[in-house]
């Protein structure tokens, strides 16, 4: 038998959560292998998910801006078209040098990346079974699970990639659709049905629950639904998707609103009614491991889970399925492993939907600190009211404090705009300290600039907004 190749730390996955930790721990002097299947490292996010929908994104934004306000700033544009293969290409190579840059960090870092799928059993022991089918052992004295998670799919619309599609395929449509039917109105029908929507196809969202954005703040919601109406999103809500006929030519999706039940026909269909936990490679039966309702792993604030030295992060442990919530994780159980006393602080994890304008959000929504029935305070300001949007034409949207009506700590914040997935960063410092609004109203803020939102939004909590 062949004796295992031993490391102090192996990890079970190589997306951004993944491969985070492989990082962190190497600079922490551990020994590290990386078990990752795929052709490249990097994940979900990396390759089918974050930064390819936002390149497609960045693009057909810049296509929006040139073909309805480029005139407003005296640019003249004449014979606009869209070079789809061209469009397409630049997201593919903006992937590769991304995960070529994390292949680069293994090299700088020693982490070993051991390229197969990896299969745990008892004791951290991981076999490693690559593409030509041989199979090594690895022994870990730490092992950590970050397996992720994978799309949700309907029982009678099964993703083919062709006609009915997951984020995967969504991004890879070869060319416009006449008609897209987006089911589920969350953050990744929003994405990828805005892109399509602005590179010329008729986009309809089909969601189930009474809003788009279901566990936003209800201002965000209501702001982002008027919006995304008046930009051409054709938007069915407390509707249910009933049944479907998939053609070669298209789809049909029966659905039904009440009392009503009507059909709807489209070349395209994108399904992404949420994720969940993906444990390949691991029998959590077998090997003891305790999952929670929805087949998570559960874990403490330090990402330990019931098995001895055995820890998970990301998405496989349920709870905000974000790219940087996975990377803290890592971060975090590589630190605790070497023995620092670190916890994750989830309720400060900020969440962003890259749509236009932006939605960015972080603690407590509230409709939520009301329900709780402690006393609160709200400050809002619009960007319309802002110096640096008007100059940008970017006025649409809002900066919305919730607050403890006693101690002016934040408790939430709630964000639509311009930029507000960086402008949100500010707000999440802040209450990592446990800061009020306070802080930021009197926190000097460059001029012009879309962080004085911010500002006076804070100001308007404490009762003292100076610019409306």
């Amino acid at each position: 038998m062949t004796t295992p190749q031993t490391f102090d730390l192996i990890v079970l996955g190589g997306g951004p959560g993944g491969y985070v930790a492989s990082i962190r721990a190497a600079q922490l002097g551990f020994t590290v292998a990386c078990v990752e299947a795929d052709a490249t490292l990097g994940g979900t996010c990396v390759n089918v998910g974050c930064i390819p929908s936002k390149a497609l994104l960045a693009s057909s934004e810049h296509v929006e801006w040139l073909r309805l306000h480029a005139a407003e700033h005296g640019i003249a544009v004449d014979g606009l078209r869209v070079d789809l293969g061209a469009m397409m290409a630049r997201k593919t190579e903006v992937v590769a040098q991304n995960t070529k840059g994390v292949e680069f960090l293994f090299r700088k870092n020693k982490v070993t990346w051991a390229k197969g799928f990896g299969t745990l059993k008892a004791g951290n022991v991981v076999e490693v079974q690559a593409a030509d089918g041989s199979v090594s052992t690895l022994q870990g004295t730490h092992v950590i699970i970050a397996t992720g998670s994978v799309p949700v799919q309907l029982p009678f619309l099964p993703f083919d990639e062709t006609r009915v599609h997951s984020n995967v395929g969504a991004l890879t449509i070869p060319e416009v659709p006449r008609h897209l039917i987006v089911v589920g109105g969350g953050v990744i029908g929003l994405e990828l049905g805005s892109v399509w929507r602005r590179l010329g196809a008729k986009v309809t969202v089909v969601e189930f629950a009474p809003s788009i954005l279901p566990g936003n703040d209800d201002d965000v919601i209501r702001e982002a639904d008027k919006i995304f109406r008046k930009q051409g999103l054709d938007i069915h809500v407390g509707t249910k998707v009933v049944g479907a006929d998939v053609r070669a030519d298209g789809v049909t999706l029966h659905c039904s609103k009440g009392e009503e039940t009507f059909s709807l026909d489209a070349d395209h269909v994108l399904v992404s009614v949420g994720r969940k936990p993906a444990l390949r490679g691991v029998d959590a039966a077998a090997l003891g491991l305790t999952l929670g309702a929805r087949g998570e792993v559960l874990v403490d604030d330090q990402q330990r889970t019931n098995l001895p030295n055995v820890y998970a992060i990301g998405d496989v442990t349920g709870g905000k399925l974000l790219a940087h919530k996975a990377e803290e994780e890592g971060v975090i159980a590589a630190e605790v492993i070497a023995g620092k006393p670190v916890h994750m602080h989830q309720h400060t994890v900020p969440g962003v939907v890259y749509t236009w304008p932006e939605i960015a959000t972080v603690g407590h929504t509230e409709a939520e600190v009301k329900a709780s029935g402690r006393a609160y305070r709200t400050g809002k300001f619009p960007f319309s009211a802002n110096g640096r949007a008007r100059t940008m034409g970017e006025t649409s949207g809002f900066v919305k404090f919730v607050v403890d009506a006693e101690t002016d700590e934040i408790l939430g914040c709630h964000m639509i705009g311009p930029n507000v997935g960086d402008l949100m960063a500010e707000v999440v410092l802040a209450m990592e300290y446990r800061g009020s609004a306070e802080d930021i109203a009197i926190t000097v803020h460059s001029h012009p600039t879309l962080s004085e939102v911010t500002k006076e939004a804070a100001l308007a909590a404490i009762g003292r907004v100076l610019h409306m």
